[in-house]
């Protein structure tokens, strides 16, 4: 699954630290998901798009290999 996490941070003036912050997990996973290697929960997915206030479908999608 891909995404535009990086891109939303950047938008919204945040580090990942900041970001892991308001959704309560680790830089780490925030770095995890940005390079890809990790896939969020739905209750996590769910926490970024009302942060960010978007469609969880504008955040993440699918690649042909999924």
């Amino acid at each position: 699954m891909k995404n535009k996490l990086k891109v939303e941070r950047a938008i919204h003036d945040l580090t990942q630290a900041d970001l892991a912050q308001k959704i309560g997990v680790s830089r780490q996973t925030i770095n995890a998901m940005e390079k890809n290697k990790y896939v969020p929960s739905t209750v996590l997915a769910l926490k970024i798009a009302r942060l960010f206030k978007k469609p969880v479908e504008e955040l993440f999608f699918l690649d042909e290999n999924d």
